[in-house]
């Protein structure tokens, strides 16, 4: 990008097979052989600070067991507390079996966090649970996620995109993003069978995987014309993916809790459009979208109530107006990239000089 500084550089690894996300057992040595992977680019590298985020928690072990070995600083980013989701989504699917392996992944979690020169959380509610698993309070620093405001530009409804998909002039409600094993896809379906004889309304999804693939078994099975299921759009075009929005919604599943905290509820604040979250009432995005008026939250599975709020922002505009105003004006508020920035210098000097 233009923006990059001189000394930025980025490299791709690539696995020997196509990952198998959705397979448990390959999926276990294919993040094995990823770790493996990881930890040749860093010994190219050989930094004196390492911060990892978004890492599976294989991996993770495998890269900090590296630096603990060569003296690296290690900074844990952690955003979602995988352990505690690997538990509740093995132990529903596995039982017994899929609880023993979910409590590995939990202590195993806990220790790397442990042995981590420092922790950034981008939520308060981590806090809780670390500390109840007796990690020192002084090596723990709130940072919250911000989306990147300069780059997502609010954009008109009527834009290329939305042109060449023909949307322009429909009332759209978008997702965007993955969906997973903890998102709910069928909600989307109950919205597009709700509101299927409403020609001017649209419901465009924009994912790939398995949620993506079960709406379009859906799509064809009870012959939804209103549901519009697209790959995953070039980052380039997401301020005219978002603007095309009238409704932009976000999904998470009740034992997501408050382990899970959905960033494209931040990247959809700069669109400056109306959010409707099908999220717990604990999460940090639900506390979020509430407290800044931003949108409207319904708990997960109360599907009678999520659709009854489609249709009231369907219905009112000026409620529409309000709420994109609002979560415009809060991510100009507050993704200020400068001050961002200078919370994460100050942890590297810290850690630097101990």
């Amino acid at each position: 990008m233009a923006t990059d500084c001189n000394n930025f550089s980025s490299r791709a690894i690539e696995l020997s097979r196509p990952f198998e996300k959705y397979k448990f057992s390959k999926r276990i040595f294919q993040e094995i052989e990823y770790g493996n992977l990881l930890v040749k680019e860093v010994e190219k590298f050989k930094p004196d600070i390492l911060i990892s985020a978004n890492n599976p928690l294989d991996p993770q072990r495998i890269l900090l067991k590296y630096c603990k070995k060569n003296n690296i600083k290690f900074i844990f980013w952690l955003q979602d507390i995988y352990g505690y989701a690997i538990n509740k989504l093995l132990t529903r699917k596995l039982s017994i079996v899929g609880r023993v392996i979910g409590l590995y992944y939990m202590r195993s979690e806990m220790s790397m966090l442990r042995q981590s020169d420092r922790i950034i959380i981008i939520s308060e509610d981590f806090y809780t649970i670390l500390q109840g698993a007796k990690i020192p309070e002084n090596i723990i620093k709130l940072i919250h996620n911000w989306a990147p405001l300069e780059e997502l530009q609010m954009q008109d409804k009527d834009n290329i995109w939305s042109r060449k998909h023909k949307l322009q002039d429909k009332l759209c409600i978008i997702y965007t993003g993955t969906l997973g094993l903890k998102h709910n896809p069928e909600l989307l379906v109950d919205i597009a069978l709700a509101l299927r004889d409403q020609s001017h309304i649209r419901i465009v999804v924009v994912s790939e995987g398995l949620g993506a693939d079960f709406l379009k078994k859906k799509k064809e099975e009870y012959k939804l014309n209103n549901l519009i299921i697209m790959d995953f759009q070039p980052f380039e075009l997401m301020p005219e993916v978002m603007a095309t929005a009238d409704i932009l919604i976000a999904i998470l599943d009740k034992d997501a809790g408050v382990f899970s905290v959905p960033s494209k509820v931040l990247t959809y604040h700069c669109a400056g459009r109306p959010l409707l979250l099908s999220v717990p009432k604990e999460n940090l995005a639900a506390r979020l979208v509430e407290a800044m008026e931003t949108g409207i939250v319904v708990p997960p599975h109360d599907h009678d109530r999520f659709l009854n709020e489609v249709k009231r922002l369907i219905g009112d505009g000026g409620l529409r107006e309000k709420y994109g105003r609002n979560a415009r004006r809060y991510a100009e508020s507050t993704f200020d990239i400068d001050k961002i920035t200078d919370k994460f210098e100050k942890i590297l000097k810290e850690i630097g000089e101990s």
